[in-house]
């Protein structure tokens, strides 16, 4: 069962099991929450990137008027809301709008996991080269509800405070 934009709104103004921070309820769509992306983008240094070790990466802030995406290149950015869902498993999808420029939010990570607390990481990449702003809504969440008995995300993303890079590394 997927809830709708209405219960959306209803549990994140309630603010028990669906949390959403900064909410804006102009931002509710007929089944999903649009979020936004954050001015912050992270980009991978090394050449060839090694799943055991930790990568080289650079920060980009995004200007006023915005930053070129080129096609081959994978970009990390990070929503401008916070969330914490408790209860139902938060997905993420690209907006249409996105879509239709060529701009992919998530390479395979829009499952999110019940318990996570946090700022999305966003995997960016696109087909065409495309200008991008900060702030502006790039994808949208939506729930699932969850059956039986749960123990909530704990893993090495809980609280992220924004662009977070891969920790592969840390799997042993």
């Amino acid at each position: 069962m997927i809830l709708s934009g209405l219960e959306i709104a209803k549990k994140a103004l309630a603010g028990e099991e669906i949390i959403i921070r900064p909410f804006d309820p102009a931002k509710v769509g007929p089944n999903s929450y649009d979020l936004h992306l954050a001015d912050k983008l992270v980009v991978y240094e090394d050449e060839v990137l090694d799943m055991k070790q930790q990568a080289k990466t650079r920060e980009i802030t995004i200007p006023a008027e915005g930053i070129v995406l080129q096609p081959g290149r994978l970009y990390l950015g990070s929503t401008v809301e916070h969330t914490e869902t408790l209860g139902y498993v938060p997905m993420l999808e690209g907006r249409s709008s996105m879509g239709r420029l060529g701009i992919s939010i998530h390479v395979t990570a829009g499952f999110g996991d019940v318990g996570f607390k946090g700022f999305w990481t966003l995997e960016i990449h696109c087909l065409h080269p495309v200008r991008i702003y900060a702030g502006e809504r790039i994808c949208q969440i939506y729930y699932h509800k969850i059956e039986g008995e749960y123990v909530p995300y704990q893993g090495k993303y809980q609280g992220n405070t924004g662009v977070q890079a891969s920790m592969k590394y840390k799997d042993r």
